[in-house]
């Protein structure tokens, strides 16, 4: 998951920074209000972590203006600000969530999965990364035309790399998404399951769509 943190904390910005990227997410961090909007405006992220009390653009402003941009990236409010009138006007302004400082560093990776897998579910059923194509109505995949066979598993699997393409997801986190939130079981299982999902997406193609990335994880490019 790539996550933009906006925290002025130095200290605590750095922690979380290292905390995410321990978890196996990739973590980008503005200091500041206008960087924030800045970088949620011009880069795709999967979630924010927003900080209410920031320097140059408050983080209730960051929040309506993102909203009336359009933007619909998951917002988890991280913040010491926790009257039950300031959750209200976090939740009113768009936020999906709301922790209140000092946290529990596992719950506040719990909530950002939770308001993450909401996300994923209002997204569009229909997901193209080049000439693979996944309809989740129908459950029918294509590369260039050609429908591909997968079983509910290898489905499962590819959806989440497609929803993260471009992005390297470990071998944990491929486990999670399939069965458990908590799983913590032999993780060579998912190798499997990639060895067969790439003989069929990419064996009788000219270029690989899906890679391994040694000692990370998976990713899967579009051409």
């Amino acid at each position: 998951m790539d996550v933009l943190v906006v925290e002025d904390d130095e200290v605590l910005g750095k922690a979380l920074r290292r905390g995410l990227e321990d978890a196996g997410h990739r973590c980008h961090l503005a200091n500041n209000g206008a960087r924030g909007l800045s970088q949620a405006a011009a880069q795709k992220c999967d979630a924010i972590v927003l900080d209410l009390m920031l320097p140059d653009l408050s983080g209730l402003e960051l929040l309506r203006e993102v909203r009336s941009r359009g933007i619909q990236t998951p917002v988890l409010i991280l913040t010491a600000l926790g009257s039950v009138e300031e959750r209200v006007a976090g939740l009113n302004a768009g936020a999906d969530d709301y922790l209140i400082k000092p946290f529990s560093f596992p719950e506040l990776l719990a909530r950002l999965s939770a308001v993450s897998r909401r996300s994923i579910n209002l997204t569009s059923q229909h997901l193209c990364v080049g000439p693979l194509s996944l309809d989740l109505s129908t459950r029918r995949v294509t590369r260039d035309n050609i429908e591909i066979d997968l079983t509910p598993t290898e489905f499962s699997l590819l959806e989440f790399l497609m929803r993260n393409a471009g992005q390297v997801l470990t071998r944990k986190m491929l486990s999670e998404h399939l069965w458990d939130s908590d799983w913590e079981g032999v993780t060579n299982v998912i190798e499997v399951h990639i060895t067969r999902l790439r003989g069929k997406i990419d064996r009788d193609f000219d270029l690989p769509l899906l890679h391994t990335i040694r000692g990370r994880g998976y990713v899967l490019r579009g051409v």
